[in-house]
């Protein structure tokens, strides 16, 4: 195998168990969680694991890391559509498609941020990151509407999100999220008109 194709290789198994991570720790929590469960996830020997990721928070940092990526592909896909209100009413179908993940799970960022809250490394703040780049884009799109209160308005749909995922949990009701998603729709032409 030549240099180029190993590190392809790594490079490929390394974000299999990022995405595998950041799967594993959505359904289960980070601390329940070993690096047993994600290996078996990501279909690699335990002991391949420790390879890439020497402990269990340079795990949840990868996870991150593909919270980061998948994000950038849904921003990417949203903007196919033409116009803002088009893409922040993709963006709330997007969340709504979730709806059965949500009911059993929560959000995944959502969860994972509260997760990380509770410990002392500073992990959580990476993921405010990726979180606030979320919101900058909505922000971006009320901006391009002409809206003067686009960040208030940012705040306000990712907030409307991040409650009706934890009551859509709470509850194990999807149909909550579907009504939510639906008003939020309206909202969002309401604001565009």
């Amino acid at each position: 195998m030549t240099n180029s194709v190993a590190k392809a290789s790594a490079a490929g198994k390394r974000e299999r168990l990022a995405t595998a991570a950041a799967d594993v720790f959505y359904r289960q929590g980070v601390e329940k969680t070993t690096i047993a469960d994600i290996a078996r996830a990501a279909e690699v020997p335990v002991g391949n694991v420790y390879y890439y990721f020497k402990t269990k928070d340079q795990l949840v940092q990868a996870a991150i890391g593909a919270h980061e990526r998948n994000l950038h592909e849904i921003l990417s896909a949203l903007e196919q559509f033409d116009t803002p209100a088009e893409r922040l009413r993709a963006l709330v179908r997007g969340w709504v498609d979730q709806r059965e993940m949500a009911a059993q799970f929560g959000c995944p960022s959502g969860s994972l941020a509260t997760e990380l809250d509770k410990r002392d490394d500073g992990l959580e703040q990476e993921l405010a990151q990726v979180m606030r780049r979320l919101v900058d884009w909505i922000q971006a799109q009320f901006a391009a509407m002409g809206r003067a209160d686009a960040r208030e308005l940012a705040v306000a749909l990712f907030a409307a999100y991040q409650g009706i995922s934890l009551l859509t949990n709470t509850f194990r009701d999807p149909a909550m999220m579907a009504a939510e998603g639906d008003r939020l729709e309206r909202w969002i032409e309401a604001l565009a008109a």
